[in-house]
């Protein structure tokens, strides 16, 4: 009778190391996208005000960008394994703090450490880094769409369960209900130490590719390539958590029940997962530099059309449908220029600093979001910058020349059985990582895999 483990074995390790990423950034996606139903009942508890709490917002966003970078880098000397499996454990705890904090410096202090924490355990960079690494060239695209798509599903089922929480248990129960789910990121994140058998053989010679690691980060901090994309994301950043935070709000302005806020944030979630997958087939044949233009561009139309229709139930769910098909498919053709440029050997690095600039934006609409409420009593300013800003992007992405790609290093990859077979295979993953927990700590190493130009995700 087979094992989880030698069934797992017998799985292409591109489906596992895939389905493992995609979990961990459902996982952390869901829980950052739920934070949002939060901000009206924390506001009660404490009186902190909107503004106060929205700045505690925006600084866990730079905080978690800037241990992006941080994160890639630990993750290559440490091992991944052990990076994401301790952001795991400090995301729950973080989580579960929330509730006792009753000052503006404590809760700066709380998802702060939530959000370094977030970055550990489900950074782009360090996820599909060693997705890309396990995966052929030709199919990278498909692959970070189907890990984006996870994040998407998280934020689905996650919003939804957390409004009915909060509505059945209260906001505190809510929480902590969300920490234990937190902790499920520590067995999950086994699955990235997926490794080639003895039955695999050894790969055709490949062209020559760039060994420099160190040349490839100088190149891309003094590329205009890698700034341009790097900049677009900036504005995804901005108008993401700006939606993420605010909108509940918006949708309470509007008189409209609670409940519409945690079903806006699933039909996003849902939509999503179409949206990153199709753009990950897209990309395979047009251009990353104009499909990355068109989402800017449907983001600003989408946005204008709904700052000008008049607000109903109907309206919002329209506007979540079409947020959702653009809302994280600027991921894949973004990782994809940055790898395509420069290889997948810094990646994660590479990766984690454009991360940060992202939780720049991240931080401004956050922040800025909270000051004009306040201010104003509603978001309409926000709404007409994110117009723009979303229109810059487009424009700076068509004027990116298309860079041609780098040879990828020639590896070995596990025989396997035909992947039709393995439809169970994230079942059988959870119970090998049961298994593969007992192992001691000190024995999860690096992960350092190489892969064939002939690997395939499926």
């Amino acid at each position: 009778m087979s094992t989880p483990r030698t069934l797992l074995s017998r799985i292409p390790a591109a489906v596992v190391v895939t389905a493992a990423a995609a979990l961990l950034f459902a996982i952390t996606m869901g829980l950052r996208s739920a934070f949002g139903l939060f901000v009206s009942p924390l506001n009660s508890a404490t009186g902190l005000g909107i503004a106060a709490i929205s700045f505690a917002l925006a600084v866990s966003q730079l905080v978690g960008g800037a241990a992006h970078p941080a994160a890639g880098l630990l993750a290559e000397r440490y091992g991944a394994i052990r990076v994401v499996a301790l952001g795991g454990v400090l995301l729950a705890v973080a989580t579960a703090l929330i509730p006792h904090a009753g000052t503006t410096a404590e809760l700066v202090l709380v998802l702060a450490l939530g959000a370094a924490a977030g970055a550990a355990a489900g950074s782009n960079g360090i996820l599909l880094g060693i997705v890309h690494r396990h995966v052929a060239e030709s199919r990278r695209g498909l692959a970070s769409g189907i890990v984006g798509a996870g994040g998407s599903a998280g934020q689905m089922v996650m919003a939804p369960a957390a409004q009915a929480l909060l509505a059945v248990a209260g906001w505190v129960s809510a929480l902590w209900a969300l920490a234990l789910v937190a902790l499920a990121i520590v067995p999950v994140a086994l699955g990235l130490a997926a490794r080639s058998d003895r039955s695999a053989q050894p790969a055709p010679a490949a062209p020559k590719v760039r060994a420099d690691l160190r040349g490839d980060l100088r190149a891309a901090l003094t590329s205009p390539l890698y700034w341009g994309v790097t900049a677009a994301f900036f504005v995804c950043g901005f108008h993401v958590s700006f939606l993420l935070a605010h909108l509940p709000g918006v949708i309470e302005l509007c008189g409209l029940p609670p409940r519409v806020a945690g079903a806006w944030l699933g039909i996003v979630g849902l939509c999503n997962i179409v949206g990153s997958v199709a753009v990950g087939f897209v990309i395979r044949r047009v251009a990353m530099t104009r499909t990355l233009a068109a989402l800017y561009a449907a983001r600003a139309a989408g946005i204008a059309l709904f700052v000008v229709a008049p607000k109903s139930e109907a309206v919002l769910m329209a506007f979540a449908v079409w947020m959702g098909v653009t809302y994280m498919a600027t991921l894949p053709p973004t990782v994809g220029l940055i790898g395509q440029a420069y290889g997948t050997g810094r990646l994660a690095s590479l990766f984690g600093i454009t991360m940060f600039v992202h939780q720049i934006g991240s931080f401004l609409g956050v922040w800025l979001g909270g000051i004009a409420f306040e201010a104003t009593g509603g978001y309409d300013a926000l709404w007409w910058a994110d117009v723009g800003l979303a229109l810059v992007a487009a424009a700076i992405c068509l004027a990116i020349r298309e860079p041609a790609p780098i040879a990828a290093a020639p590896v070995t990859v596990a025989t396997a059985a035909p992947p039709g077979r393995w439809i169970g295979a994230l079942g059988e993953l959870t119970a090998a990582a049961a298994l593969r927990a007992r192992r001691s700590w000190r024995r999860l190493g690096p992960v350092r895999v190489t892969i064939p130009a002939a690997a395939r995700v499926a």
